[in-house]
C-alpha cells in the first residue's frame, strides 16, 4: 500500500499551488466577493493552464488523467481561496455526465469549450418540490418526432445562467414504477427558446458561484441531446454523484486546510499577555485537532478517488470522504475565528469567509443526512 504521490501529482500540487498565490489577489477576491460576480480572467487563465478538466482525455483538451489528479486541483484552488478557488473549480460541474455517457459529437463539442475556458456547465437535477429526492420528476420530456419537448423548473443549479448547457434529469416516461426507472437524461443548450433563468436571491457563502432557478417552457431539442440511454438517466446520475461527491470531499478539504494555514501564520505572530498565542497549550491542542481531522479527511478523500480510478464504484466510501470532509471544513473553520478572536470575525482577515464556504459542502451534492442514509444502506443492506 503506497501512500506517496507520483511525480505529475507532486507538479500539480505545486503548479496549482503557484497559480493560486500569484493570481488570487486579495483584494480583487474581495470585490467580487462583494459584488457576487464570477471571477471570469481568473477562469480563463486557469483553463490557459489546463488545471480544468484534467480528467478529460487529451483529444477533448484535458490531460488524459484521472480523479485523483482531478481532486488534487480542487483542493489546492480551495485551499488558496474558498470563494475563488470553489467558483474556478466548479465552473466544469457535471461536464463528466457528458464525458462519461454522452455521444461523440457531445464530447467533442462540449468537452474541449469548458476545459479551455469558453464555456461553464452545468447539472439541473434539484426540484423545488423534491429537494434530495432526485427519484422522481415534475420535469418532464416527451418525444414527438425527432424531438423532446420539455417542461418544468429546477432549482439550486450552480453555474445557473452563465452555463452553455445543462445536463436535465426529465421524467420521459411517466408510467414507470418505481418512477426513477423512466427518468432521462436530456442535454439542454443554454439558448434555446424556452430556457430562462433567476437568481435564487443573496446567499449565506459561496458569492462568486451563480446559483440560481432555472426554468423549461416547451424547450425543444433534438432527440440526439439524449445522454446515454433513455429511461437510465437516474442510474447514470448516481454513477456521476460518486465522482462529484469525491469533488465536494475535496472542495470541502482544501477550504480547512486553507482555514487552518491562516490560523496557524496568525498565532505564530500574534501576542497576549506577553507571549505569542501559539505558546499557550490551549492553542496547541486546537491545531492539534484541527490537524488531525484534516489528514483524515485528506485520507478519506484521496482513497475515495484512487478507488474510483479503479474503476470501482463505491457509494458508501464516496459518501463517507464527502460527509466526514465538510463536517470538518466547517469544525476546523470555527475553530480558525476563534484562534483569531475578533479579528475572526472580521471580513479582511478571510477565515469568516472559509466559515461561510464551508457550510454549503454539507448541503449540496447530497446533505449529510443524505450520506449517512447511503453509508447506513451499504451496511445493511437489503431489510426483510
Amino acid at each position: 500500500m503506497d501512500f506517496e504521490l507520483n511525480k505529475t501529482q507532486k507538479d500539480i500540487q505545486k503548479a496549482v499551488r503557484e497559480f493560486t498565490r500569484g493570481e488570487f489577489d486579495r483584494d480583487l477576491v474581495l470585490e467580487l466577493e462583494r459584488k457576487h460576480e464570477f471571477p471570469e480572467k481568473i477562469w480563463r487563465k486557469a483553463c490557459d493552464l489546463g488545471l480544468v478538466g484534467v480528467h478529460f482525455p487529451e483529444e477533448y483538451s484535458g490531460q488524459g488523467l484521472g480523479c485523483l489528479e482531478d481532486i488534487l486541483v480542487v483542493e489546492e484552488l480551495c485551499r488558496g481561496d474558498s470563494t475563488m478557488g470553489s467558483a474556478v473549480a466548479l465552473s466544469s460541474f457535471a461536464s463528466e455526465i457528458v464525458l462519461h455517457w454522452g455521444n461523440a459529437e457531445m464530447k467533442q463539442k462540449y468537452l474541449p469549450a469548458v476545459a479551455e475556458g469558453r464555456m461553464l456547465s452545468a447539472g439541473a437535477f434539484t426540484e423545488p418540490d423534491h429537494g434530495s429526492d432526485i427519484t422522481s420528476m415534475d420535469t418532464t420530456a416527451v418525444k414527438e418526432g425527432n424531438e423532446w419537448v420539455i417542461n418544468g423548473t429546477k432549482t439550486f443549479i450552480t453555474n445557473g445562467g452563465l452555463a452553455g448547457f445543462y445536463s436535465v434529469m426529465c421524467q420521459s416516461d411517466p408510467e414507470a414504477r418505481p418512477t426513477y426507472r423512466g427518468i432521462s437524461l436530456i442535454l439542454v443548450e443554454a439558448d434555446r427558446k424556452g430556457v430562462s433563468t433567476a437568481d435564487v436571491g443573496q446567499k449565506m457563502g459561496i458569492h462568486m458561484m451563480a446559483t440560481t432557478e432555472v426554468n423549461f417552457k416547451d424547450v425543444r431539442v433534438p432527440a440526439a441531446n439524449l445522454i446515454g440511454e433513455e429511461n437510465k438517466g437516474f442510474y447514470h446520475v448516481l454513477h456521476f454523484f460518486d465522482e462529484s461527491r469525491i469533488q465536494v470531499a475535496a472542495q470541502a478539504l482544501g477550504i480547512a486546510q486553507g482555514a487552518f494555514d491562516r490560523a496557524i501564520d496568525y498565532v505564530k505572530k500574534r501576542e497576549q499577555f506577553g507571549k505569542k498565542i501559539a505558546q499557550y497549550q490551549v492553542t496547541q491542542h486546537k491545531l492539534a485537532d484541527m490537524a488531525t481531522k484534516i489528514e483524515l479527511a485528506r485520507l478519506m478523500t484521496y482513497k475515495a478517488a484512487w478507488n474510483f480510478d479503479q474503476g470501482r464504484i463505491d457509494p458508501k466510501l464516496t459518501s463517507m470522504a464527502k460527509m466526514y470532509a465538510a463536517r470538518t471544513a466547517v469544525e476546523v473553520a470555527d475553530e480558525a475565528i476563534q484562534l483569531l478572536g475578533g479579528y475572526g470575525y472580521i471580513t479582511e482577515y478571510e477565515v469568516e469567509r472559509f466559515y461561510r464556504d464551508a457550510k454549503i459542502t454539507e448541503i449540496y451534492e447530497g446533505t449529510k443526512e443524505i450520506q449517512k442514509n447511503t453509508i447506513a444502506s451499504a451496511l445493511l443492506g437489503k431489510l426483510k
